[in-house]
């Protein structure tokens, strides 16, 4: 009976030799979970002769986790990292967090000790920076290059999205609303194209077409231009209205002035008819000519 006693208790004993009731540090040697747990694998840099030898699969701890949601942050290999273990158990290790150090550097110095800024960074340097600077407010996102920038400003109360280089795309299977409540500017330095299979409407209280240069209006089928009241078509210089079969020009009453000399020209044949009334009046000589002239 007390052999029993004392052969338990020096058990006991030795089972607490082996136990860690603690954390302590540890180095990423292996990322590649066989059953795909988000494990990893550590080495113990202060167990002397034991140092090279690897842990078993450690569990990461994250501040969110369940059935397929939750945060994904694995260390890097190489990355020195807190570890507590269960029951004190050395077989049993989990990983409680990451740590900075000489070797590993901060990525955020805080050397005005006022701990605005707090961000992700990953490896290659994409980057979520939180500026909690007073009157400075501001929520970066960008990519390792710095040229791709999504930054809400809370002071300037703005959204800017910003691609220094390269191309930009939208696409959805569905609508694309875009609502302004004051005014919108659509500009580019090389050109502009909106195409639709189907119709496009501009629609506006006032609608104002401006070229610098050449402006062309093109029609596949049919060309529309309609106004309830009046309608000016003006050019600084010479203005041309042609039909490559014919055209017409209609109205219950229709004015051709010309400030200087007008002309009226037929390549083949020239009718000039009216179903009442027809009046060739000039205010000097009058000359009708040709080869044969009929007057009825």
């Amino acid at each position: 009976m007390l052999g029993q006693l004392i052969r338990g208790k020096e058990q006991d004993f030795e089972e607490k030799q082996n136990k860690i009731y603690g954390v302590v540090t540890a180095i990423v040697t292996n990322t590649k979970d066989p059953d795909k747990m988000g494990r990893v694998k550590v080495k113990y840099a202060w167990m002397g002769e034991a140092k090279t030898i690897e842990s078993d699969w450690a569990r990461v701890a994250t501040f969110m986790a369940g059935n397929e949601r939750g945060a994904h942050f694995l260390p890097d290999v190489d990355d020195e990292v807190l570890i507590s273990f269960e029951h004190g158990n050395m077989n049993h290790p989990y990983i409680i967090g990451s740590l900075y150090s000489t070797k590993d550097k901060v990525i955020e110095k805080n050397e005005d000790g006022k701990n605005n800024i707090k961000m992700l960074k990953s490896r290659s340097g994409h980057k979520i920076t939180l500026d909690d600077t007073s009157g400075k407010e501001k929520f970066i996102i960008e990519d390792k290059s710095g040229k791709r920038t999504i930054t809400f400003d809370a002071k300037e109360k703005t959204l800017d999205i910003v691609n220094s280089e390269g191309d930009m795309s939208i696409t959805v299977k569905g609508n694309i609303t875009i609502k302004s409540e004051k005014k919108m500017t659509l500009e580019a330095k090389s050109g502009i194209d909106m195409k639709s299979d189907g119709a496009i409407n501009i629609e506006g209280s006032s609608v104002k077409v401006k070229s610098d240069k050449a402006l062309n209006v093109e029609a596949g089928s049919s060309l529309k231009l309609k106004a309830s009241a009046a309608t000016n078509v003006e050019a600084g210089s010479t203005l041309k209205l042609k039909g490559s079969a014919s055209a017409k020009l209609e109205g219950p009453k229709v004015d051709i002035k010309a400030s200087a000399a007008g002309s009226f020209k037929g390549g083949a044949k020239l009718d000039l008819k009216a179903t009442g009334i027809a009046t060739l009046d000039g205010g000097g000589v009058t000359t009708v000519k040709g080869g044969i002239v009929k007057v009825n």
